[in-house]
């Protein structure tokens, strides 16, 4: 007391009510937290019994979807062992609880574990300590004992469930049938990792708190039986996780389709009469979330090139689909092939080949006359033949009728020669995946004569008049068919040319085109205002002889 009396029987009767209102807030305090601790155990014991049931859901449900994915099967074969494994530690996990409860309690070994932490906080000792740590942890925080049920033994079951669940999960990942999306498997096993004993290395009155001190020593048995039920509920919710994980397991390995259409494939659009239009339809389903790390349409390798490293042409993907566009500018058939490059959730890839198809053509258009469909005997006659959608090569033609000889000239062209005149009917034919099918009905042609020859002088065909100095020029006679485009080669085999040279009427024979002497002296000499009459023998391209006369009138 201040100045150092003796205190008065006042003083010790106030002093003695401090230490008694003390106390009693003390025991206030105890009261509720030891409350406390009933409130958080009866919350985690109803969600571990929420994990029970819904855990016991999914596996029922991972069970039946079995017969619809066959590929479920091995997972829901490991999903089984890790539940073994849980389940394994979880009854070990109550089975320490138990102890706890019974020893602290005094109730005898063979007592049932069906005391709860609320009975105790009526009836029992749930503010004891002693008994937990004696059987859990021992006389010193900093060396637990390592006898059965103790928190070191906890530790040690603890730690072999977290590294059987991780072997069993990398012996997943070398199965091609149990294997993880890489994402999952990382993140399952932090999450497994996570619940491995590990202390906080915090001190406490000089002593290095390891995991089983931190839990268990020097704590009231409410809060060793809220930790014991935490960490069991910990390993329920790891179950959950790895269920979920297991089970949806299967199903990443396929592809999400999110846009399914109708499509209409044709070996071809364009069909002619007479042939049977032939189409697929289907509905086509796409994922429009692939990208080029997810897949990629390559042009101009095969499977193997491309799983070896080899490159070849990307084609764009929009919408999850290859768009496919290219310049023309050569005719022909041309060919494309490649592969999809697909990337599995698993990280590896898969190969699927393709190829296709298609027909550059020149743009054109076609006018024919419906009543000029002729030919000519005795003269190669040039035939273009085309079907349209058909590549050239693809095409070819059959004749019958007046004597008629196909000759192939490549790239649809032909050429057609005649030995007498008459109707000719030409067929048109294609190469299809069908065979060999005709391009429509026969076309008729018909078949003429080549027109009769002139006398060409002067390069002029049958001329009714010439100057005299003109004439006097002529060497030859030549011979044609006036307005007629063929190459058609007709040959003068004789001549006898017949005029008047200074009032006196001269004739002159010739063989051949060439003009002889004497009728070198009727083209010079001729007299005006008359006449020089020039008959030829004229060998025609079909070997056909014909005479023919003109007579040519002189000028000055």
């Amino acid at each position: 007391m201040a100045g150092g009396g003796k205190e008065t029987p006042r003083q010790k009767m106030i002093g003695m009510m401090y230490l008694v209102l003390t106390a009693l807030l003390a025991m206030n305090v105890t009261k509720q937290v030891l409350k406390g601790y009933v409130t958080v155990n009866d919350s985690i014991e109803k969600g571990r019994k929420n994990l029970d049931d819904n855990n016991k859901r999914i596996t029922e449900a991972f069970q039946q979807a079995i017969g619809g994915n066959p590929g479920a099967a091995p997972y829901y074969e490991k999903a089984l062992e890790v539940q073994k494994m849980i389940k394994t530690t979880v009854d070990y996990i109550d089975k320490v609880k138990g102890r706890v409860i019974k020893v602290n309690e005094g109730m005898p070994e063979s007592a049932p574990d069906t005391t709860t932490l609320k009975w105790t906080l009526k009836n029992g000792k749930i503010d004891g300590y002693d008994e937990p740590t004696r059987i859990l942890i021992g006389p010193e925080a900093n060396t637990p004992i390592k006898t059965e049920f103790s928190a070191n033994e906890l530790r040690t079951k603890i730690e072999g469930l977290v590294s059987g669940m991780i072997a069993l999960m990398d012996k997943m990942q070398t199965d091609p049938k149990t294997k993880l999306y890489p994402a999952d498997y990382e993140s399952l096993k932090k999450k497994i990792l996570s619940i491995k004993p590990h202390a906080t290395g915090e001190e406490e009155d000089g002593i290095k708190m390891d995991w089983e001190a931190e839990n268990f020593y020097h704590l009231p048995e409410g809060a060793v039986v809220c930790n014991l039920n935490k960490i069991a509920a910990d390993l329920k919710n790891m179950e959950a996780e790895m269920l979920g994980v297991f089970s949806s397991a299967s199903g990443k390995l396929a592809i999400k389709f999110d846009n399914i259409v109708a499509r209409v494939v044709a070996p071809s659009s364009y069909i002619q009469a007479g042939q049977p239009y032939e189409a697929s339809i289907f509905l086509a389903a796409s994922s429009s979330k692939l990208g080029q790390g997810d897949m990629e349409i390559i042009l101009g390798v095969d499977s193997s090139a491309a799983a070896s490293g080899g490159k070849g042409e990307l084609v764009p993907l929009v919408n999850g689909e290859g768009a496919y566009k290219v310049g023309t500018s050569a005719e022909g058939d041309k060919d494309y092939k490649g592969v999809i490059k697909y990337k599995n959730p698993d990280g590896t890839f898969k190969f699927y080949p393709f190829s296709g198809q298609y027909k550059v053509a020149k743009a054109a258009a076609s006018v024919s006359a419906d009543l000029m469909n002729v030919f000519y005997a005795g003269v190669p006659n040039p035939v273009t033949a085309a079907a349209a959608g058909i590549s050239p090569a693809d095409i070819s033609i059959s004749a019958s009728g007046a004597g008629v000889r196909v000759a192939a000239k490549g790239n649809g062209k032909y050429e057609m020669t005649f030995g007498g005149t008459g109707d000719c009917m030409i067929t048109v034919s294609a190469k299809t995946k069908d065979g060999v099918k005709s391009q429509g009905p026969p076309i008729k042609f018909r078949v003429k004569p080549l027109p009769k020859p002139d006398i060409k002088v002067g390069g002029k065909f049958a001329p009714p008049e010439m100057k005299k100095s003109d004439l006097a020029v002529v060497s030859a006679i030549g011979a044609g068919a006036a307005g007629f485009d063929f190459a058609a080669n007709y040959i003068v085999q004789s001549l006898e040319v017949t005029g008047k040279v200074k009032g006196k009427l001269v004739q002159g024979a010739c063989q051949g085109s060439s003009l002889s002497g004497d009728a070198l002296n009727i083209f010079r000499g001729a007299d005006p205002n008359t006449k020089i009459y020039v008959d030829a023998k004229i060998k025609g391209p079909d070997g056909k002889l014909t005479s023919t006369t003109t007579g040519i009138k002189v000028v000055k």
